[in-house]
């Protein structure tokens, strides 16, 4: 068996070989996450209760909106332009290095005033939430993250963030073991953010690069700015769609209904992980691909969309037939109503795999302005159904403004304009299982 294994990937091109390495890795760390992570979840879900597990959530969900801000939509474009231009690799990480510490700044002084309109009266609530967002001053060291991927060199980004998370879960048992108070576990979320981005710098310096060659070029900045603009819109309005719900649910509901949310949420956005996994992995071969045609391009885009899909399918089905047993399971019977709101929920996943390479897509083909329009219409359809579903149906019917929401943004919105259409075939063609009509055809 080994045999035939080293014989497969002898005969695997190095690129492939690379990706797949990287991928290994990337997958290691989500599984370890979703195993270990998931125990530790319940187990404080349990020990909290849904009411102030509900509040600690409010609380994530707030923050993660604004994290957008503090990105600038440079992800992608830090890794298109490091793999493109590698000699100008310090002058690339420390702009968007520069430009990411203003945003993170200004991004935790609006949060903060935000939650005190929202919240006057709810000292424990400001806490909580001003607790959380101080993780918004350290996203500047993403960059770091953003230089292995482009490398295809996730291993070390991964080795920073498993050492951040075993520590902080082992600290996360203690204080259910010393019943700690809610306010801890908001402090755990932020200290995990400071260790991750602790460990990115070692593994960044220990991989033999330096910091200290990091320099800001104010034509960079507002090179990358002219073509992020739009993204930080557009990722602010898929933050929105992702995350407002549960915000919503906290105005408009109680605690206790963002908790048993949250729970169904929790579950249905851990399979996501291989989707990320996979893209990151494969996007600097599509980006390579571009170059030398757009058959090579749009083959490679659409063989990740037919494999993201397969893996989608065989999670979606099982889990909308089991999601009770397996929110009772995790959870405990308190959070037995969140099986209804995950058995819908988990079908967003259609959209959010394939929204991973359309991100992808949208960067290559320097789209960003249509990333914003389809953000905003799908953002603004999900406040709108939450509006009206929230009030009736609470958490279910924040599933269903989710499901909508995500296939107009997405899907509908890739026919609506022109350019997007090919890309919407290819979406078309991977939700109809193309993938596995081609194995078959292959076989017969």
């Amino acid at each position: 068996m080994s045999n035939k294994l080293n014989l497969v990937l002898q005969k695997m091109s190095p690129n492939l070989r690379k990706i797949l390495s990287n991928t290994s890795w990337l997958l290691a760390e989500r599984v370890l996450r979703m195993a270990v992570g998931f125990f530790v979840l319940a187990w404080v879900a349990r020990y909290l209760g849904a009411d102030q597990f509900g509040l600690l959530n409010y609380a994530i969900s707030f923050v993660i909106i604004f994290t957008t801000i503090a990105h600038l939509g440079l992800n992608h474009f830090v890794v298109r332009d490091s793999v493109s231009e590698i000699s100008r690799k310090d002058e690339i990480l420390g702009t968007a290095f520069l430009l990411r510490l203003i945003s993170g700044i200004f991004s935790f002084l609006l949060v903060t005033g935000i939650i005190f309109w929202l919240r006057p009266d709810e000292q424990l609530t400001r806490i909580i939430v001003v607790i959380v967002a101080s993780s918004l001053l350290l996203q500047e060291f993403n960059v770091i993250d953003d230089w292995f991927q482009s490398q295809v060199q996730s291993k070390y980004a991964v080795s920073a963030r498993n050492t951040a998370f075993i520590i902080m879960t082992l600290v996360r048992v203690t204080l259910i073991q010393t019943q700690a108070p809610l306010i801890a576990f908001a402090l755990a979320y932020l200290i995990e953010s400071a260790l991750t981005f602790l460990g990115l710098v070692i593994a960044y310096q220990v991989s033999g690069q330096k910091i200290q060659a990091w320099r800001g070029n104010w034509r960079r900045a507002k090179s990358l700015m002219k073509v992020s603009w739009p993204l930080i819109f557009s990722n602010l309005a898929i933050m929105v769609y992702l995350y407002i719900d549960q915000i919503m649910l906290g105005q408009l509901a109680d605690n206790k209904a963002v908790g048993v949310y949250a729970a169904a949420v929790r579950l249905s956005e851990t399979w996501p992980f291989m989707a990320t996994a996979i893209v990151s992995s494969a996007a600097p071969s599509i980006i390579a691909a571009k170059k030398v045609s757009e058959t090579a391009y749009y083959e490679k885009i659409q063989k990740l969309c037919n494999f993201l899909e397969i893996i989608v399918y065989s999670i979606a089905i099982p889990m909308t037939f089991l999601s009770t047993f397996l929110v009772v399971l995790v959870f405990g019977q308190d959070y037995a109503s969140a099986g209804s709101i995950l058995s819908i929920h988990i079908w967003s996943s259609l959209f959010v795999f394939l929204g991973y390479v359309k991100n992808i897509w949208i960067a290559t083909e320097e789209l960003t302005g249509f990333a914003l329009s389809a953000s905003i219409v799908g953002a603004t359809i999900n406040i709108l159904l939450n509006i009206w579903l929230i009030p009736k149906y609470q958490g279910i019917g924040a599933a269903i403004a989710t499901v909508i929401s995500y296939g107009c943004a997405d899907y509908i919105m890739c026919f609506i304009y022109p350019p997007a259409r090919k890309f919407g075939w290819v979406m078309t063609k991977a939700m109809s299982l193309n993938g596995i009509a081609m194995v078959f055809s292959k076989n017969h």
